[in-house]
C-alpha cells in the first residue's frame, strides 16, 4: 500500500512515478544525533548516511572509537589532528561547532520541538556551518518531511539529468519549480532520486 507521500510524489510527476514503481522506499535510520551528524559533515563533506566513513574514522580513532561529544572535540589536539591528514580548516570548524554547542547548551534542546526555520536560525550562526549542512541535518537526522537541498551535488546532477535541465542558467531556480510540486512531501522525492542514482550504479 502506497504511503502518502508516495500517492502525491507519482501524482504529481511522472519521473517519479516510474521511481517509486521500479525501486523499494528508501529506509535509513537516522542516528538522532545532532551534534554527531554535524561533525561527520564537516569532516567527510558529506552527510555520514551517504559516505564511506574513512574520514569519521580517522575522527573517531582521535577520540579512541567513542562517540564525539563537544567536550572530545574540544580536547582534540591540533596536530594529532593534522598528522590524520585531517584539514586545519576541518579542525577550526569542528572547535567552533563545540564552543558554540556548549554556550547555547544545546545538548538541553529538545530539536522536535523546534521548527525547520528556528534550526536553521540556530545552526545557521556557526562559521563553517552552511545550508547544505543544516538541509542534511533536517533531512537525514531529524527526518523533516519537506526539505529541499539545491545545494546537493548529487541532486543536481540527477536532477539536471533526468529532467534535461540547462545546468547553465538559473539552475537553482528550475529545480526548486519542479520541487515545488513535491510539496509538502520533498524530503521523501529527495531520498528516491539518490536511491535511483545508486540503483542505477548497482547495475552497472
Amino acid at each position: 500500500m502506497k504511503s502518502e507521500a508516495n500517492k502525491h510524489l507519482s501524482k504529481v510527476d511522472p519521473h517519479l512515478k516510474h521511481i517509486i514503481a521500479s525501486i523499494p522506499s528508501p529506509r535509513i535510520e537516522s542516528s538522532k544525533n545532532v551534534f554527531l551528524d554535524l561533525c561527520g559533515c564537516i569532516v567527510e563533506q558529506q552527510i555520514q548516511y551517504r559516505a564511506k566513513g574513512i574520514m569519521m574514522k580517522k575522527l573517531f580513532d582521535l577520540i579512541h572509537g567513542a562517540s564525539p561529544t563537544p567536550d572530545k572535540i574540544l580536547a582534540l589536539d591540533e596536530e594529532a589532528f593534522s598528522q590524520k591528514k585531517l584539514s586545519n580548516l576541518k579542525y577550526q570548524t569542528l572547535i567552533r561547532v563545540a564552543t558554540y554547542w556548549k554556550n547555547k547548551n544545546l545538548d538541553s534542546i529538545d530539536w522536535a520541538n523546534l521548527t525547520d526555520e528556528e534550526i536553521r536560525s540556530l545552526l545557521g550562526d556557526i562559521k563553517g556551518v552552511g545550508n547544505w549542512t543544516i538541509d542534511m541535518i533536517l533531512l537525514y537526522t531529524l527526518e523533516r518531511p519537506d526539505i529541499f537541498p539545491y545545494d546537493d551535488y548529487h541532486l543536481k546532477k540527477i536532477m539536471v539529468n533526468l529532467y534535461e535541465l540547462n545546468p547553465k542558467s538559473r539552475l537553482k531556480a528550475q529545480m526548486v519549480d519542479i520541487a515545488n510540486d513535491w510539496k509538502p512531501y520533498r524530503s521523501a522525492a529527495v531520498k528516491y532520486l539518490l536511491a535511483w542514482k545508486k540503483h542505477l550504479q548497482s547495475s552497472v
